[in-house]
């Protein structure tokens, strides 16, 4: 709703900054969309790592307590 405003706003002020904005907003989330998917990737991995350097602790604290 925020960007909705914003955009209005930006409209208002000027209109063909505006306009070029709206159009060129889906060729930018697509050519950002391989480094988001990246980033979710190197995420992934990285919870894998701690996960596996956390294993032992885990093993040594015992079941879970209440």
């Amino acid at each position: 709703m925020l960007n909705l405003l914003l955009w209005c706003i930006l409209f208002v002020l000027c209109w063909p900054i505006a306009l070029l904005a709206i159009i060129l907003y889906p060729f930018i989330w697509l050519l950002l969309l391989p480094f988001r998917l990246v980033g979710i990737a190197i995420d992934g991995a990285l919870e894998l790592v701690r996960a596996i350097f956390m294993l032992p602790v885990r093993i040594l604290r015992g079941p879970l307590r209440s």
